[in-house]
């Protein structure tokens, strides 16, 4: 019985150990202060070279991404379909059957 126990509790010590290995190349790691965690920014490791990440920025810029991120605002989805007329889209819903509208409904609505 005491084996079992014993197993167990090694298991449970490696189990709890794991994360704290992931976070040693981490730049934030856990403290015991108010704040909880302590920055250190000598601990990234980029695998990009410095024009590679201005090559980014200035695509960014160029196609507008970069104002957005700047605003704090998410990034719109693109979209690989091609874009519907207003007309296809009545269509849809006119010819949409009755469980169909039903569930849009109650999704949109709420209820």
């Amino acid at each position: 019985m005491k084996l079992t126990h014993l197993a167990a509790l090694k298991a449970i010590v490696l189990a709890t150990a794991f994360p704290l290995t992931a976070q040693a190349s981490s730049m934030w790691h856990p403290a015991p202060t108010e704040e909880g965690f302590t920055y250190h920014p000598d601990h990234f490791q980029s695998t990009k070279t410095r024009a590679q990440v201005m090559a980014e920025v200035e695509a960014a810029r160029k196609d507008g991404t970069l104002a957005i991120l700047q605003r704090g605002a998410p990034l719109p989805i693109k979209s690989s379909e091609a874009p519907k007329t207003r007309q296809q889209v009545v269509d849809e819903m006119r010819s949409e059957s009755p469980e169909a509208q039903r569930a849009r409904l109650e999704t949109y609505s709420g209820g």
